[in-house]
């Protein structure tokens, strides 16, 4: 098979037929017929599951995927190139906002030798202003502080070949971050820069509290500069109390009292706000050390749907747990 198309969903109802309008017609002359589109449904809680069936019923091209629960973006992306069996796989977000009409100038660039062909963003339409700078504000950290080069302003929105699909779904990391373990492996990756469009329909399924969860996996994923940060920071306040106790030492030599709780509660409090700080960062290495050493499934596969006539991809025992149409 030529080319698959893996789309995460989350309560994308309303999407899903433009989505299907859409694309279909590009994966046609891209691929020349030859292609699956893979829906995984990540536990929604509206229609989406029963679109996906219906749009399953009129193309045997179309796989829908419904996981057990709702496991997470990233999880789902990882779900659906687990299950992909093209050469290629192009990753694509349910909303619209990354256009598909992309593809054909992504396959022209992987003809061309890359591997990997990712979008990058130049402007973002219809987000706020904190949203635009949040996003900015982060990518610039993010390549301050990985090992890794990940490039800025870009998402999941990417053409892999067969070589880097088998790559990425040999690695077993429970927390993911999928554009950062694609930079990791490395390979020849060209960029494609486009306009961010506006969401077709419905609203961000990222609030804030969940893009810090997935900037504090980015982070700890691919950099140990917080635990050389709280090194530092402890060296500093230690060198700061030995300063703060040769002064003490000078004035009382001087037959003075140093007067007042402040000049005690003071560096009381600081002391032990940095102690706190640098044992939250270690919990936050230890618990997720403690959560890969679970080894348990990245994701589990409650049904593929399909046409009754055509064929399903074929699961993995390790990853899913039962596969019917």
């Amino acid at each position: 098979m030529r080319l698959s198309v893996v789309v995460p969903c989350y309560n994308e109802e309303a999407v899903l037929p433009e989505l299907y309008r859409r694309l279909t017609p590009l994966c046609e002359h891209a691929a020349r017929g030859d292609y699956e589109i893979l829906l995984i449904n990540d536990g929604s809680t509206d229609r989406t599951w029963t679109v996906m069936q219906s749009l399953a019923n009129q193309d045997s091209r179309i796989v829908s995927v419904n996981l057990s629960r709702n496991h997470g973006h990233q999880l789902a992306l990882s779900a659906g190139l687990k299950l992909c069996r093209g050469e290629r796989a192009l990753i694509l977000d349910a909303d619209l906002q990354d256009p598909p009409e992309l593809l054909p100038q992504m396959m022209e660039l992987m003809d061309a030798g890359a591997n990997v062909v990712y979008g990058q963003r130049l402007a973002r339409e219809a987000e706020s202003a904190f949203k635009k700078a949040t996003a900015h504000l982060f990518y610039r950290l993010l390549s301050r502080l990985t090992e890794v080069e990940i490039p800025m302003d870009t998402g999941d929105f990417r053409l892999l070949d067969r070589k880097v699909i088998d790559a990425l779904n040999e690695m077993p990391e429970q927390y993911r971050f999928v554009r950062g373990l694609v930079a990791w492996l490395g390979f020849k990756q060209v960029p494609l820069t486009y306009h961010r469009e506006a969401r077709y329909a419905g609203r961000s399924k990222y609030p804030l509290s969940k893009m810090l969860r997935f900037a504090g996996d980015a982070i700890t994923g691919f950099s140990m500069a917080p635990l050389r940060f709280s090194s530092y920071l402890a060296a500093g306040f230690i060198l700061l109390a030995f300063l703060l106790g040769i002064y003490t030492l000078w004035v009382w030599l001087k037959g003075d009292v140093v007067r007042g709780w402040a000049s005690i509660l003071l560096p009381s409090l600081i002391f032990s706000g940095v102690q706190l700080f640098i044992l939250g960062v270690l919990g936050e290495y230890v618990g997720r050390t403690y959560m890969e050493a679970k080894r348990r499934p990245l994701f589990l596969v409650d049904e593929i749907y399909t046409q009754p006539h055509s064929n399903p991809p074929s699961t993995v025992k390790l990853d899913t747990s039962t596969a019917r149409r």
